[in-house]
């Protein structure tokens, strides 16, 4: 071709010019380097080195000089959204992948953190929720390297309330995990529930649609998809009211509401249909259960013998008046019917023996009616201490008539001692003689750690009578069994299997025949002493069943749960009544009060709540143990004082009828040190650590408890009301 210039090589290097300025010039020479790369001569710059942008530009002039408009048209469109090396530039989050979550959380996070401080503490219940989903759908995705950054970057702010719940999330990290994982498979096919008010809700809607296009639209997609919100009109409920927000705006913390989380059920309901509309509570029957007329006619006759013996001092009433003010407020009120509870066996000589004894101690008894002056009832505690353990002593109890103390091991074995420290009788021997009298008796049987230890319902004797003593105690085992013990024998009677798991806790119903355990397995089981296979099953939880109770009248037992729920049951067919959330840890202790009306109950961070049954509702939140768990509850007789041990090693007095601060936030003291008395108002130091330096522990502390008793070094594993209102606690001394 003539007026072309052969290159060195022998190859062929001219091109046109495309821009028409020299539409005869030659290229500069060109030359492939030893390396592979191309070396460019006289500062030219071949297209493998041009910009995407520049190269972008030379094409389409070239389209618009040959006339090809529509694909002119459509390079333009489709090169408008590129960066300058031709990588899409994205207008909304959505477009970004799996980024789009990180982003569009942290939009969310920062304008909830920077919004009023009236509607902050409602907003922030949205955080967790949209956390979760966010995680699940990202790993749901295929997307586990930006799933595993979210999680890190922002699960940390969640530590405090769902330190378990993140736990658990840790080891979810691809697709088959969101489906056979416990926790994620629960949130991944339920609606997350939260109540929000009005102008909280529309606030938030309204910032979300503004920021559609930064992230907006994913958090509509998730709170449109993953949870049910429920509004509330500020004005017709006292949660959401402008006092109640100031107040709770004043807090850094917020406990989960009681009508909050997985499954999205009405408050204190145990019907969990969303569709339900309003919350429809089944009636309960609290009151207590009285004797049949043979029965309170035996009672009657002893009651009278015993005034006509032993007058009651000046002022004091007499046996009779007390028993039949009793039987007048029982009969005043609602009373499950004989077919509502569960068939009792005929009463017996030693039950009508038990009542009497019960009537005495309750005309006796020391009465904590209330405050005195603004000054919170005097209660006097007994500490039994164990030393020596090794850590071994996983449980304990007091038996009823207050003579024997049981400790259940992890050797898989449980030791009773004589309370008074008298030596107890020995197993009878088989030549008939009298076996020697030992401090303690071993019971041997299990082959697992022994979890719970139950002594049956037993009054003391004021005659020097056996009539009334304890003769049997229950254990539980990760051995999945329960064994039934005699003391007088000292050997286990029955065994019952049927849980598919360790069994956590066992106890007895008030009028002894029954007891109730929960298991590993996330189910409880009602039991009779006199078969071997249970008679009720109770399924609902989605975790184990750490701890049960029953109620004063035998109609209703509860069960709480490591999934931080606390349910209520009718004992004669299982069907669920009442379902209460709230808790920010799994529940480790759960007692009713003696008059029916209010359960409490504990959980791992720290945290008392009060539940009114009739409405189903949240009374309020008590606060001041320690993290690592309250491990024990009680009630005084007038169900007007909760006494509480736990981890911390401390007991704790609280008063039920004082109104603390809103949300049960408490204000900061300090810990108490070995040996001191602490109170509300007292900051003091503990002494900690090598070289005796002070370290000051800060413990947050609501108004309503009245005294707290620390121990050395011994965690609280039990504490008991008498019927005479003293206290008596039991722990092991770790040094």
């Amino acid at each position: 071709m003539s007026g072309q210039a052969a290159h060195p090589g022998g190859h062929q290097g001219t091109r046109p010019s495309i821009n028409g300025s020299n539409p005869g010039a030659v290229s500069a020479p060109q030359q492939r380097a030893t390396d592979g790369s191309i070396n460019v001569g006289n500062g030219g710059q071949v297209p493998g080195g041009m910009s995407q942008q520049n190269l972008n530009g030379i094409v389409l002039e070239y389209l618009s000089k040959k006339g090809y408009n529509r694909t002119e048209a459509m390079l333009r469109m489709e090169s408008a959204n590129q960066d300058v090396d031709g990588r899409p530039i994205h207008t909304r989050v959505e477009e970004s992948g799996g980024l789009k979550y990180a982003k569009a959380f942290d939009l969310f996070k920062n304008w909830v953190e920077g919004n009023l401080e009236i509607y902050k503490p409602d907003l922030r219940r949205l955080l967790w929720p949209v956390f979760v989903y966010s995680f699940l759908d990202l790993v749901s995705d295929f997307y586990p390297r930006e799933a595993r950054t979210f999680f890190d970057n922002f699960g940390t702010s969640f530590e405090n309330e769902h330190k378990g719940d993140l736990r658990a999330f840790q080891a979810v990290a691809l697709p088959e995990h969101v489906t056979t994982n416990g926790l994620s498979r629960i949130y991944h096919s339920q609606r997350y529930r939260v109540t929000l008010s009005q102008t909280a809700f529309y606030n938030l809607i309204q910032f979300l649609e503004s920021k559609e296009t930064e992230g907006g639209a994913v958090v509509i997609g998730i709170i449109q998809t993953r949870l049910n919100v429920v509004t509330v009109d500020r004005t017709g409920d006292d949660q959401f009211s402008l006092a109640r927000l100031l107040e709770r705006a004043r807090h850094t913390e917020d406990f989960p509401a009681e009508d909050e989380g997985i499954p999205g059920h009405n408050p204190g309901s145990a019907n969990i249909d969303r569709n339900a509309g309003m919350t429809v509570l089944t009636k309960l029957k609290l009151g207590q259960v009285t004797l049949d007329s043979e029965a309170r006619q035996d009672v009657l006759a002893d009651l009278e013998e015993e005034d006509k013996w032993n007058p009651p001092a000046a002022g004091q009433p007499t046996l009779v008046d007390t028993f039949e003010q009793r039987i007048k407020r029982e009969e005043s009120e609602e009373v499950p019917g004989r077919t509502e509870l569960p068939p009792r066996p005929p009463p017996l000589a030693r039950d009508v023996a038990m009542e009497v004894q019960k009537v005495k101690e309750n005309r006796d008894r020391f009465q904590i009616l209330g405050r005195t002056g603004g000054v919170g009832p005097g209660v006097s505690v007994t500490m039994f201490t164990f030393h020596n353990t090794n850590d071994s002593i996983t449980c304990l109890d007091f038996s009823k008539d207050y003579s024997l103390i049981a400790a259940g091991t992890d050797m898989h074995y449980i030791r009773v001692w004589s309370i008074d420290g008298s030596p107890l009788p020995g197993p009878p021997q088989l030549d008939g003689q009298e076996s020697r009298p030992s401090a303690s008796h071993r019971l041997i049987g299990h082959s697992g750690p022994v979890y719970a230890v139950s002594f049956a319902p037993a009054t003391a004797s004021s005659n020097n009578q056996n009539l009334t003593k304890c003769n049997h105690l229950l254990s539980s085992s990760a051995d999945r069994s329960v064994r039934l013990w005699s003391l007088d024998a000292w050997a286990c009677l029955v065994v019952y299997r049927g849980h598919d798991g360790p069994v956590w806790d066992v106890t007895w119903a008030p009028h002894g025949h029954y007891f109730l355990t929960g298991s590993y397995d996330r189910t409880a089981r009602l039991w009779s002493t006199d078969r071997v296979d249970y008679l009720r099953l109770f399924v609902g939880h989605d975790r184990d069943v750490d701890h049960v109770c029953f109620h004063p009248n035998d109609t209703y037992i509860f069960t709480g749960s490591s999934d931080k729920m606390v349910r209520m049951w009718l004992t004669s067919n299982g069907y669920p009544v009442r379902m209460f959330t709230g808790h920010a840890g799994s529940i480790t202790a759960l007692t009713c009060s003696p008059d029916g009306k209010i359960l409490a109950s504990a959980d791992d961070s720290g945290t008392i709540i009060l539940w009114e049954l009739t409405a189903g509702k949240l009374l309020k939140r008590m606060r001041g143990h320690g993290k690592g768990g309250i491990w024990s509850l009680t009630w005084s007789v007038e169900s007007t004082v909760v006494v509480s041990g736990g981890a911390d090693g401390t007991v704790r007095v609280w008063d039920v009828q004082l109104a603390n601060d809103a949300g049960g936030q408490g204000k900061i003291i300090g810990e108490g040190g070995a040996g001191q008395k602490i109170d509300g108002t007292t900051q003091v130091s503990n002494v900690s650590g090598a070289g005796g330096k002070k370290k000051t522990k800060e413990v947050v502390v609501t108004s309503d408890q009245i005294s707290a008793f620390p121990t050395k070094k011994s965690p609280v594993y039990k504490v008991m009301f008498t019927q005479q209102n003293l206290v008596l606690a039991g722990g092991a001394y770790l040094p």
